[in-house]
């Protein structure tokens, strides 16, 4: 754990020391401003909710969270300072789950500065404040399954653009997965274990599940699942580049 969390500190102020951080927080809170009272139509919906809030999260993280995992492993290969990460007293999993966790922790702070949001619509009506603390759990672990799958492909590459890229298209075919236009490719001629399966691996599926405040065990289980799953991939990866 210590040498997990070594990597934490090391990779969160890595985050701070550069522009990256600061301009990643005030496009993401700039945007959730855009989409909640713009988009999503919050005060004229009437209710004292934050669905017009959590409703786009999906949406921001497609392109958000991948430009912050991009970097997890690509800034380390293309400057050469991996191999000499990986010579640290510390096993290859300590420094995969110690950059995730640096990342998880970045983004749960610049969640954490639309609080405000939260404020305002306590002030304004009665809402059910579970609810919310659902939303933003919810809205955290999808957070998480996005960081996990472009962490993996930034230990792929070198190439910043490149792990963007392929963590973007990863992570929109997980949100389109239980869209019926996508279900309706399979229905017809697939067994229905096959688009019940496709259906279950949608991103917005679950995430809208516990954002109504449904804290649903399968819900939990298949975020876990997508962060370790991924993470074991993108320990892989890291190992194999060892080697």
């Amino acid at each position: 754990m210590s040498a997990i969390w070594s990597i934490v500190r090391r990779e969160l102020a890595g985050y701070f020391a550069t522009p990256v951080a600061y301009v990643f927080i005030v496009v993401f809170l700039l945007l959730t401003g855009i989409f909640t009272f713009y988009l999503g139509n919050f005060f004229q919906r009437g209710q004292a909710d934050l669905l017009a809030f959590f409703n786009f999260h999906p949406w921001l993280y497609l392109f958000l969270v991948p430009a912050i995992a991009m970097r997890l492993w690509s800034e380390e290969h293309k400057a050469g300072t991996t191999e000499l990460l990986l010579t640290l007293p510390l096993p290859a999993y300590a420094a995969v789950i110690g950059k995730f966790l640096a990342g998880w922790i970045f983004i749960g702070i610049a969640l954490l500065l639309t609080l405000p949001i939260w404020l305002t619509v306590n002030w304004l009506g009665s809402p059910d404040n579970g609810v919310i603390v659902a939303g933003y759990l919810g809205s955290f672990l999808m957070a998480g399954g996005f960081l996990a799958i472009g962490a993996c492909f930034s230990g792929m590459t070198s190439n910043q653009v490149i792990a963007f890229v392929l963590s973007v298209v990863t992570c929109f075919l997980f949100i389109v997965a239980g869209v019926p236009i996508v279900l309706d490719l399979f229905t017809g001629w697939a067994p229905e274990a096959l688009v019940s399966t496709v259906a279950s691996l949608s991103f917005v599926s679950h995430f809208q599940g516990i954002v109504k405040g449904v804290i649903d065990l399968r819900d939990l289980v298949y975020f876990a699942s997508m962060i370790v799953l991924w993470l074991i991939a993108n320990g892989i990866v890291v190992e194999l580049r060892k080697g």
